[in-house]
Order: structure tokens, then C-alpha cells, then sequence
């Protein structure tokens, strides 16, 4: 029987191309996804951890005390090569062609190389003072001579002249384009009042385990409050904080790749059904020679297993070539997590071929029943389809039924949950159920829709809407197929557009002003906004007055006064930034717990004899304490501004950094110690992160709806071999090969129309739904939908439908009556 399996292997290779082909596909999505997720995740520690993962264990203060004293203690440990202090500060920098100073971050390049993590895109790292590497945002090249102005230790200003060595490329970091940052050595930045360093880098010697030096630089600094990571964890730490959990990303990827398995499963079951019905005589042939059904179903499941382990072999390549493609494309790309090279995990490898083979096999279960339940003489003549009430047909309901339902409450518990993993099995179950139920549901829709077809078709429109319904069966094998198509491109459609508006509105809720201007010594020019909102690309600003009134605790805090009719306008958002009314205090969650007050609590407020009595309301975050404008007036009359919120212009991201250099320039000719902080360009960098991953999603999704549409294919070429009878039947009577060709037209725009619709409105139901799942977490889900991309959606499948019959009609046309007519 093994050598009959591979001779109609050999005899059948055409008609397999197609069942190889959706194995490919759904094989090559699943280890793109997996190796993209690799790569994102590799590439991300990269961008975003570059500083610690070069060193073997990372100390870090917990509440932000020196930790200047355990450098000897840490230094002193066996198997610590070198120690290295992170000294920070800041400075204000007047860079050639600039006509005002811009804030700069200035950090430290390590006295061993080991700890050296700075890579460079230009020039070399400073060895002396007098010195300094720039980040390309400071727009400083190598040779450039920097006025730079900073506050020594002993609280004297000083200008010192620096010379740029080098120009440091921060790759993802997304915090690069806020403001520009500088690199210079220890003995400099303390020169510029860098006090009090709250993390510490240590190198091993050579071959150390950096879970062990974790371990005794932990063990030696114990009782302290501290954390102590090795470099890596440090590393994954600080690109969990600032590029999010790549759980989510993976969540997404695999969601998609779950769909394009299942939809390769159904399409490669149809074309396996194809194959046998094109395959009936033969197989009762072989029925009647001897071999027994068992023999003949072992055979059929062994070809199964054979094309599917030979086309996951190809789709395993297929889909490492294509993660390649996307991370070469995404690392083209000017975003905050560029993909870069390429990793491979040994999953992605393995999972491929399981993946593949055990769906085919599956898939070909029914397929190889069905061939060996037909009686061997009654192979040879045709058969009619079991009726809807025969015990499969009651079975298939049952089935459906219990699918469906309790699948749709899954998918809707995990919307209620925010749980993709929930949502996810609850979607398959449920479309599964929806795929079952199609031979007692369609057909209905298909014959209204028929009558309405009938009366504007003629005749072969009539004998169309007649042969759509006379076998349900058929007719919803071929709506399946186009309905899966058009399922996941409603689903990806709807589902794109409404995480590209949930996302837009998370980024500006997150980052409501476009840039901040605060003075670092506390004041600011009162007409600085004036000239800021007059410059060209600034829509408008506001104002916040500064104050340092005495808390309950008798303590001076830094308190902030906002004006809500002007800081409206100049924000994108206020979803997530509270501003206060009058009477009420916004008190950060930790001053609350130092005040010991709550919300709803009484606080008050005094400055030289003026008391204020507020409603306290706690809220997260960082943000200092905000008071309503006119309850700062009360405490303090003559108020100084203290910060500048700024609203730019809607335009290109290159436009709005041109303004952001602009605002530098102007905020550092009025104030020499304020800081400006280009908000935009961080939620830019993180709406262009979103743009690659919704590109890498919709071209992964797009290698389902292929798989979904070769689907169409083999169903269609079923029907045609299922029909010839009664198609040759017809021409013998009369009925032209132009109007047999209409007659399967119109039936094409028929089925494909009903299969368009309600693939329409299920697509919108899961493409909502998995949004929600997905991102319900992150705050409201914005449902977006694009009402002129779903009625081409429309539009195009039914075109397609009707496109995907010409060949079928083709062959079906040509064949003469009498062959037709003839014992297939």
C-alpha cells in the first residue's frame, strides 16, 4: 500500500500544489511570528537596555540615596574587575550655529573599557576634561567647540569651553529625541555639579557568572535599600519601562498566527476533499481489488503526512526569509525599536513542522472517513448528498451549536477581562461553530438573496438562485470558503483602525503637551510664552505659576498653579492628566502618603501669613502637586511661571522637531537654566513603533486571507466536478456554453455576495472584540470603523467570487455533453 501512497503521490502532484501551498503559508506565518518576536525582543534589550547589558551586575539606589561609599565594598569583591559610578547632571550648551542654549543630560564614560557600553556613530569617547560625546539630538558634529554652562559643587556657575570627540548613535532609546544628551568624563561632570550617583555598574573578570557576582554584590551591600540585578535583567527591566511588555506584541502575533492555522486547516480539508472526489473511482477501484478501507484510509493519511511534512520543511524557510524581510524593512525605518539582524530560537524551528504535519493530518481525517464509507461499487456511480436531518447532518448541528455558543461567551469574557488568552480560544470555538452551522444557515440568506438576483439575471440567474439552494452542502462549503477571506479582512481592517485610534488616544493621553519648557532654577520670563506662541508651527501654550508653600507637614513644597480654560487648548489630551478646580489640590499618591491624607481629605496650605484650605484628590504618577490657578494666586500673588506647556502645529515629524529646535533656541536666549523637553518627538518615535508593528501584523494577516482565497479556489473546482452530470444535462437541453458560463457567474456573485456580507459583519464583531481584548488593559478601546474600506471589501470579494469561477465555468463549458453526461 506504501508504494501505491507514493505512485499517486508522483501521479497527483499538480493537485496537491494547493494543499502544499496553505500548509507553506500558515507554516511560514507561525515561525515569522516567532522569530519576529525573538528579534524584538533581542533588538529591543539592545535599543533600550544598551547601558547595562555589558556589565555583569547593575546596583541601583532604591530611594535615590549615593552610592558613592560602596564603591570601595564592591570593588573589593573576588571576581569584580572594575567599578563604575553613573555621575549625572545637567548643563546648558551653545552649539555652533545655534543662536541660544539648549539643555543637555550629561552622563559619564566609564574609566574601563568593559563598562564602555557608548556606541558611536562618529569620532571617538572623551578621554580627558574638556571633552565630550554628543547624542545626535544635541546637532553638534565631531571638532564642534560647545559653550557649556553648569553649577560646580560649591554652587558657583561656570562656562567652560568643550571639544565634541564624538557623536554617540542611542539607536531605539526611546527617550533620544526629548532632549540632547552628552557624555564626558568622571572628573568632568563632577566639575559641573554631578553629586550623589544612584547606580553602579560592575564588570566581572573574565568567565564570572554574572548570576553569582549578582549574588555576593548583593550579599555584601545587604541590609541597604537597594536593588541588585545582573546586566541583563537590568537590561529587560529598563526596556520593559519603556517600550512596554513584548508579551503583548507576542499576544498579537500569535492571535494571527493561531487564525492563519485554523483557516490552513479548513482550506487544506477542502482540498483534500477535492483530491478524493476527483479520486472517487479510483480509490472504489482499489476497494474492489482488495484493498481493505482501513488500507485505503492508512494510504490517504499517509500522503496527508507526507505533503505535510515536506511543505512545513519549505515553510519553515519561507517564514525565517520572511521575518528577515520585515526586520530588513523595520530597520529601515527612523522608529524607537528598529528590528535588527536576526534571531532564530529553536522553537520556531520545531514548532514549524509540528505545526504543519498535525494539520494536515487533522485536516485530512474527514476527507480519508468519507472516502472509505462509500461502498466499493457504489463508488463508481455518483451519490447523492446525505439531507440536512440524516445523522451527520443532526451531528454537525449538535456540534456547531456547542461551539458556538459557549464559544461566544469565552470571546466575550475575555473582553470583559482585557485577556487575549481568553478571548482567543473563544474566537476559534465560536468561528468554528459558525463554519459548522453554514449548511442550516446560509442557505436561507442565499435563497432571498436569489429571488432578488432572479429577477434581473433571466434565466441562467434563475437556474443560479435554484442550484445555490438545492444543495446546502455545497453551497456552504463555497460561502465558508470566501466568508474566512472576508472574515479576516473585516476583522484586520476594523481591528487596525480601532488600535490605531485607542493607541493614538493612549500616546497623547500619556503625553498630552507637545513640548515642556521648565526652569530648572524655578523661574521663567513672563513674556517667554508670548514670544514662544508667536513663533511659526506653535498653535498655542499655557502657562503654570510656581510656588513653594508650607504643607501640613510645615515643610515648603513645590506646588503648581494651572489655568484650565488656557491649558485646555494646549493640550491633545486629558484623559489621563486631571486638572484641578478650584477648592481642590491634585496630590501625587506618594506626598499623599507623606502628608498622611486622602482624597477627599482637607489640606492646607500656607505662604508669608496666606492660607488656603483645599479638597485633596490623589492621583498616580510623579506629577507635583497641583493647585487651580486662583487658588496659587491666593497663596502667592506675584507667582513666578515655573513651566510652559506647548502645543505645536499637526504636522509631519520632521516639521515638529524643526519647531521643537526652534522653541530651544528661543527658551535659551531668554533663560539660561531652563530645561526644554520635545514631548512630540517621544509619542512620534512611539506612533512610528505602532506603525511597523500594525504593518508586520496586516502583511502577516495578509498570508491568511491567501490561504483563505485558495480555498475559494478548491471549493469551486469541487463543484465543478461534482456537477458535470448535471451541467452536460443542461447543454444536451438547450442551454449554450455562454449561458452555462453565466449560469456559474451569476451563481459566483450569488454566493460570493452572501458569503461578502456576513463575512462583513462577523469580521466587525471579531476585529472589535479582539481589539478590546487586546488593549482593554491600556484604557478605554476607541472603536474605529472604516466605513469606505468595508464596503470595498465588499465590493472586491464579490469580484473576486465571481473572478475564481471562470476557471471552473471554463472547464465546465468545454467539456461536451455527451462526456459530461457519461458515468464519471
Amino acid at each position: 500500500m506504501l508504494s501505491t501512497t507514493l505512485a499517486g503521490l508522483r501521479a497527483h502532484l499538480p493537485r496537491l500544489v494547493a494543499s502544499c501551498l496553505a500548509v507553506v503559508l500558515a507554516v511560514a506565518f507561525v515561525v515569522a511570528t516567532l522569530v519576529l518576536n525573538e528579534t524584538t525582543r533581542s533588538t529591543g534589550l539592545t535599543a533600550a537596555g544598551a547601558r547595562h547589558l555589558g556589565a555583569d551586575a547593575v546596583v541601583t539606589s532604591d530611594d535615590g540615596s549615593s552610592l558613592l561609599d560602596d564603591v570601595p565594598t564592591v570593588t573589593g569583591l573576588d571576581g569584580v574587575l572594575a567599578v563604575a559610578p553613573e555621575w549625572e547632571t545637567s548643563v546648558q550648551a551653545v552649539t555652533p550655529g545655534r543662536t541660544g542654549a539648549q539643555y543637555l543630560l550629561v552622563g559619564t564614560v566609564a574609566d574601563d573599557p568593559a563598562l564602555r557600553w557608548q556606541r558611536l556613530a562618529d569620532g571617538a569617547l572623551p578621554d580627558r576634561p574638556g571633552e565630550v560625546a554628543v547624542s545626535e539630538r544635541a546637532g553638534a558634529g565631531v571638532g564642534d567647540v560647545l559653550q557649556v554652562a553648569g553649577t560646580a559643587p560649591d554652587g558657583t556657575q561656570t562656562s567652560t569651553p568643550v571639544t565634541v570627540t564624538g557623536v554617540v548613535d542611542l539607536g531605539g532609546d526611546p527617550e533620544a529625541g526629548l532632549y540632547g544628551r552628552a557624555w564626558a568624563t568622571p572628573a568632568q561632570a563632577r566639575a559641573w555639579g554631578a553629586v550623589d550617583p544612584a547606580e553602579l555598574r560592575v564588570a566581572g573578570v573574565p568567565g564570572a557568572d554574572e548570576e553569582v557576582l549578582a549574588a555576593a554584590v548583593r550579599d555584601a551591600l545587604a541590609g541597604q535599600p537597594l536593588t541588585v540585578r545582573t546586566g541583563t535583567e537590568q537590561a529587560e527591566h529598563r526596556a520593559a519601562s519603556m517600550l512596554g511588555n513584548a508579551t503583548a506584541l507576542a499576544a498579537v502575533l500569535l492571535v494571527f498566527g493561531t487564525v492563519a492555522v485554523v483557516v490552513a486547516g479548513l482550506v487544506i480539508a477542502n482540498t483534500f476533499a477535492v483530491l478524493l472526489a476527483q479520486r472517487t473511482r479510483e480509490l472504489a477501484l482499489l476497494r474492489c481489488v482488495g484493498a481493505t478501507a482501513r488500507q485505503v484510509r492508512r494510504g490517504v493519511l499517509a500522503e496527508a503526512a507526507v505533503t505535510g511534512l515536506a511543505a512545513s520543511a519549505v515553510g519553515v524557510a519561507a517564514g525565517v526569509g520572511l521575518a528577515a524581510v520585515v526586520s530588513a524593512l523595520a530597520g529601515g525605518v527612523d522608529s524607537p525599536v528598529p528590528l535588527s539582524g536576526l534571531a532564530v530560537p529553536l522553537t520556531a524551528v520545531l514548532a514549524g513542522p509540528a505545526v504543519g504535519t498535525l494539520t494536515t493530518l487533522l485536516a485530512a481525517l474527514a476527507p480519508a472517513r468519507a472516502a472509505t464509507r462509500v461502498a466499493p461499487l457504489a463508488a463508481l456511480r455518483p451519490l447523492d448528498p446525505a439531507p440536512l436531518r440524516s445523522r451527520p447532518g443532526v451531528l454537525r448541528l449538535v456540534i456547531g451549536l456547542s461551539l458556538l455558543v459557549p464559544g461566544a461567551a469565552l470571546l466575550a469574557l475575555g473582553v470583559v477581562l482585557s485577556t487575549v488568552f481568553v478571548a482567543l480560544p473563544g474566537g476559534v470555538a465560536s468561528f468554528l461553530g459558525v463554519v459548522l452551522l453554514a449548511q442550516r444557515g446560509v442557505p436561507p440568506v442565499v435563497r432571498a438573496a436569489g429571488r432578488l438576483v432572479s429577477r434581473v439575471g433571466g434565466v441562467p440567474a434563475r437556474l443560479a438562485a435554484g442550484n445555490a439552494t438545492r444543495n446546502p452542502r455545497r453551497t456552504a462549503a463555497t460561502v465558508t470558503a470566501l466568508l474566512i477571506g472576508v472574515t479576516l479582512t473585516t476583522a484586520m481592517v476594523v481591528g487596525t483602525a480601532s488600535t490605531r485610534a485607542t493607541a493614538t488616544a493612549g500616546l497623547a493621553a500619556a503625553y498630552p503637551a507637545d513640548v515642556v519648557v521648565e526652569g530648572l532654577g524655578g523661574e521663567l520670563p513672563a513674556s517667554l510664552l508670548d514670544r514662544l506662541e508667536a513663533l511659526d508651527g506653535v498653535t498655542t501654550g499655557t502657562a503654570l505659576t510656581l510656588a513653594r508653600p508650607a504643607g501640613p507637614d510645615g515643610e515648603p513644597w513645590e506646588a503648581y498653579g494651572v489655568d484650565t480654560a488656557t491649558a485646555v487648548p494646549a493640550l491633545r489630551s486629558t484623559a489621563d492628566l486631571r486638572l484641578p478646580r478650584p477648592g481642590e489640590a491634585l496630590v501625587p499618591q506618594w506626598q499623599a502618603d507623606s502628608w498622611s491624607v486622602g482624597t477627599g481629605d482637607p489640606v492646607e496650605l500656607s505662604l508669608d501669613g496666606r492660607t488656603v484650605t483645599l479638597r485633596a484628590e490623589v492621583v498616580d504618577g510623579d506629577a507635583p502637586l497641583l493647585l487651580a490657578g486662583a487658588d496659587l494666586a491666593a497663596l502667592a500673588p506675584d507667582a513666578a511661571v515655573g513651566q510652559l506647556w506647548l502645543r505645536l502645529d499637526d504636522a509631519d515629524a520632521d516639521a515638529q522637531s524643526a519647531v521643537v529646535d526652534t522653541v530651544t533656541d528661543t527658551v535659551g536666549a531668554a533663560a539660561t537654566d531652563a530645561q526644554v523637553t520635545g514631548v512630540v518627538s517621544l509619542r512620534q518615535q512611539l506612533d512610528e513603533v505602532l506603525d511597523v508593528l500594525l504593518l508586520v501584523v496586516t502583511g502577516l494577516l495578509g498570508v491568511a486571507v491567501v490561504i483563505a482565497l485558495i480555498g475559494v479556489g478548491n471549493t469551486l473546482a469541487l463543484s465543478v466536478v461534482e456537477r458535470r452530470q448535471e451541467n452536460g444535462l443542461l447543454r444536451a437541453m438547450g442551454l449554450t456554453r455562454g449561458q452555462l458560463r453565466g449560469l456559474l457567474a451569476w451563481e459566483a456573485v450569488l454566493v460570493s455576495g452572501v458569503a461578502a456580507v456576513l463575512g462583513v459583519v462577523l469580521g466587525g464583531v471579531y476585529g472589535v472584540t479582539g481589539t478590546a481584548s487586546v488593549l482593554g488593559t491600556a484604557g478605554e478601546v476607541v472603536v474605529d470603523v472604516p466605513w469606505l474600506q468595508v464596503g470595498a471589501i465588499v465590493v472586491v470579494a464579490t469580484v473576486a467570487g465571481l473572478l475564481s469561477s471562470v476557471l471552473p465555468a471554463r472547464r465546465a463549458a468545454r467539456t461536451a455533453p455527451v462526456a459530461a453526461i457519461a458515468a464519471v
